[in-house]
């Protein structure tokens, strides 16, 4: 089974740079690579077998005797993830609660290795841009949201934390039906994406043009046949960046 069928990659993926985060930033790296593993329940023995080296060296990292780089850090705790993962995510579903970005509504989100182009992100949604504008400004990563979903259970401090994830990424909206409301709740978000992708909308709505022409936001409407396409054309794109 894909780890995306049991959580969503995206909360997978956040909570490991979470986690990596904690120990680089940690005064003591070595107990903060101790403090995670134990946390996780793993024992050196089996995170040792996991990553595939002496039980000795994950001692002397844990002990302060080897220093640890970023590229063992994202072994390190990949490998706490992936026996995470065989145990039915039981840790990190508790952190995804703790960190507040168990988004019900988002679908999908990542980060491109390299930032990318306009023209490259149309392409890769079968994209149709319908302003009299075109940004020039590069994009680094996208956020696919449910438009439905989000409408229904959005709360005002949950608005705010999706908004912290939109600097530099593209927002795709799926389930649209004209890109009004979207709009209308970008147009009084303190911070703004510089690109909002719309699938398959209706009947796009003037006022939503109108909106996005006032306050400088790229609308691109994607011609997918379907999410699953959707997700797959902008998954694309990490491959090549």
């Amino acid at each position: 089974m894909m780890a995306e069928d049991l959580l969503d990659s995206y909360v997978i993926e956040t909570v490991a740079k979470r986690i990596a985060g904690d120990i680089v930033w940690s005064k003591e790296l070595a107990g903060a690579l101790r403090k995670w593993r134990e946390m996780f329940n793993v024992s050196q023995g089996e995170l040792s077998r996991e990553m595939g080296i002496k039980q000795s060296v994950i001692a002397d990292y844990e002990r302060g005797r080897r220093q640890a780089g970023s590229e063992f850090i994202k072994r390190y705790v990949s490998a706490l993830l992936s026996i995470d993962m065989r145990r039915g995510y039981k840790v990190v579903k508790e952190l995804a609660k703790m960190f507040g970005i168990n988004f019900p509504f988002i679908v999908d989100m990542r980060d491109f290795g390299l930032p990318i182009g306009v023209d490259e992100l149309v392409k890769a949604v079968d994209g149709v841009i319908v302003n009299s504008f075109v940004t020039e400004r590069k994009i680094y990563g996208y956020i696919v949201t449910d438009s439905i979903k989000a409408i229904l259970s959005l709360s005002g401090l949950e608005f705010y934390q999706v908004l912290s994830m939109m600097v530099n990424r593209v927002v795709v909206f799926t389930r649209v039906s004209s890109g009004r409301s979207p709009m209308i709740a970008l147009k009084v978000a303190p911070i703004r994406p510089p690109i909002v992708v719309f699938h398959r909308p209706v009947k796009l709505d003037p006022l939503a043009l109108m909106l996005s022409e006032v306050e400088g936001i790229n609308i691109i409407v994607s011609t997918k046949p379907s999410e699953e396409d959707l997700i797959k054309g902008l998954r694309s794109l990490l491959v090549k960046s």
